[in-house]
Parts: structure tokens; sequence; C-alpha cells
């Protein structure tokens, strides 16, 4: 059957139209502009996607946090969270197992929390409001405890109370992002008895726990956090290409440094990786603003970088739980700026009192 509308042109088939004549007038005047384009972004997806998730510590560590979450899981780990926190979520008229991904956060990785502990939201019958608060309070929480540690290390390298940074910026949110989402943006929420929820400890056998969990560490890897990676960062090229990049890391630096975030080490946060932004803070003491390591830390101990939020939570998510791509995405930008708030937050309002 003919399609009528056909003889019209789409939008759609007008942007390709551009597109096409684009290609054709680059390729007569400019030959070497497309090969440029595919540099520029192979020169920002290759040392992410090779050095960093191939060849480095992170890619072996995502698959370990999947084999580790699941043996936690295994032994019991889950349903004793779930007890810990089903009175204070109840009072708040909130599913107790909304804490539980950032939790598996703060002891692995934030990909193996949405693969491991997503599915027990769904499990626990969480509402998708309950699903949006659980991924906006996983962005609150590090998600490698070596970011963690070598926070805490440029911390006493300037001599900073770390105790009250810890308890302000890493466990309270627990508490207070499900609150305060709960009454504002996701209220359908419900509080359940023990007795409605089934028990999350699996009876499969051990090895069979360690060798199922090792394949889908690396299955998480090389098929889901690998790609969502090369095409954020595929993206990044392209804006380098146009020349519009450097000019934004400037600005971004400009307002890191506004907001109380060292702006060099809070950039390595948002793009690259928040345990090499820790790393490099302890060898500016004496030239920076002890505020500005506060925000720091508060922001590096976070869900970033941003190929993490943009990119991984999103498709994790939907993968393990009800919510759609851009429900995820939703929730976890949303969770990134109750981040950038917090860090600005305590790095004015705190810092004086703990130097």
């Amino acid at each position: 059957m003919k399609d009528v509308n056909r003889k019209k042109w789409a939008k759609i088939e007008i942007v390709g139209l551009i597109l096409v004549i684009s290609s054709f007038l680059a390729l007569v005047f400019s030959p070497d502009s497309l090969s440029n384009l595919f540099n520029c972004i192979t020169a920002q997806v290759f040392p992410i996607v090779v050095d960093v998730f191939l060849t480095s510590d992170v890619g072996i560590a995502i698959v370990v946090s999947v084999i580790v979450g699941r043996i936690l899981e295994r032994f019991g780990f889950t349903d004793a969270l779930i007890r810990l926190f089903l009175p204070i979520m109840k009072a708040m008229n909130i599913n107790p197992s909304v804490v539980i991904p950032s939790i598996y956060n703060i002891l692995g990785d934030i990909n193996a929390s949405g693969k491991v502990a997503g599915p027990v939201l769904v499990k626990a019958n969480a509402t998708k409001s309950e699903q949006k608060i659980a991924v906006a309070t996983m962005i609150q929480n590090p998600q490698s405890f070596a970011t963690f540690v070598l926070g805490l290390i440029a911390l006493s390298v300037f001599k900073i109370n770390s105790l009250p940074v810890v308890i302000l910026s890493i466990f309270v949110p627990l508490i207070v992002v499900p609150f305060i989402l709960s009454k504002t943006i996701y209220r359908n929420t419900k509080g359940v008895e023990l007795e409605e929820l089934p028990r999350f400890t699996p009876d499969t056998p051990i090895m069979k726990v360690l060798f199922d969990s090792g394949i889908e560490g690396m299955h998480l890897l090389l098929l889901v956090i690998i790609p969502a990676v090369a095409v954020v960062f595929s993206l990044i090229g392209v804006l380098d290409f146009i020349g519009i990049w450097a000019p934004i890391q400037y600005y971004m630096g400009s307002v890191l440094s506004v907001l109380g975030v060292e702006p060099s080490s809070g950039i390595v946060t948002f793009l690259v990786s928040p345990t090499l932004a820790m790393s490099q803070v302890a060898d500016l003491v004496g030239s920076i603003d002890p505020r500005l390591v506060v925000g720091g830390f508060v922001l590096a101990n976070s869900g970033l970088p941003i190929s993490v939020i943009l990119g991984q939570v999103p498709v994790t998510w939907a993968e393990s739980t009800d919510l759609s791509e851009k429900e995820a995405l939703k929730a976890a930008i949303l969770g990134c700026l109750i981040r950038i708030i917090t860090a600005t937050l305590l790095a004015y309002a705190l810092t004086p009192f703990i130097v």
C-alpha cells in the first residue's frame, strides 16, 4: 500500500538532506575535515575506553565489585540492611529498599550497584518514584572506596577535621535525600511492613554465585559501560572538533571555583575520575583555600564523572529496574544537582568550624 504522505518532506529528511549537502561540500572544499573529526573523536574515546577501562584497574574493579556485591547478597547483606533501615524509612512512608543501591555503591561500584541492587527494588515492589529516589540518593555516595580514602588523606594534609565532613556528606544524605524527594518531586511512595517484603538472599550454591557473577561483571563492563562511555566521549570529541570544548572547560573551572570546589580537580572529577581528582588535591597544600578542598571532597565522593551520569546509569538501571533510560537519566541528573548544592553548602558553611 502506497504511503500518500511519502511525497512530502519529513523534518528528519530535511535534516538528512542538510547532512548530505554538508558532507559533499566538506569533501570538495575541505577533504581532511571528516578524517579530522574522526581523529578528534578517537582522541577523546581511546584513552578512556582503553587506558581507563580495559588496561587499568578500573575495569577490573567493576568486575570484582559485581562479584563482591553478589557474594554479599548471597550471605544476607541485603536482608540485614532492609531490617536496619526499615524503621526509619517506614516513619517517612518510603520503601526501605531505596537505600540499598547507595550502600552497595559505597562498598563497590556505581555500575555494580545498579546491576545488583536494582533488581532488589523491583523485588521489593518499590514504585517508580521510589526507584527514582534510589537513583538520586545513590549519586550522593562515593562510587569507589579508593576515592573516599584518598579524600580523607587530602583533608588530613590540609588539617581539616574529616569526621563532620564524612557524616554530613555521606551518611546524612542516605536519610535526608529520600525524605526531601518523597515530599516534593517523587511523592508516590509507600512504607511497608517487614512481612510484606520477600527475602532477598538467594539460595544459589556459592561456587555458582562466584562464576555467574564474574560473567555478569564482564557483561556489564564490555556490553554496557564501555559503549555508554564511548558515546559520551564521542560527543565531547565532536565539541572539541567544533572548537567549543576548551571554552566549556574554562567556564566550568570558573563556575566550580564560585561553588566552592577546587577548579582543576573539580574538572577531573566531572570529566575523568573522582579518584584521580582526589589524588591530585594533596599536592596543592598551601596554595588553595581549604574551603575548596572540602567542596572538592564532597563533589568527588559522588556518582560522577559525568559519563556515568549520562551514560552508564541510564543504561544499567533501564536493564535492571522498571525505569526507562530517560527516567533514570533525569533522576541521576537531579541527584548530581543535589550533590553540587551539598558541596557548596558544606564548603561555605562547614569549613570555618573544622579548619
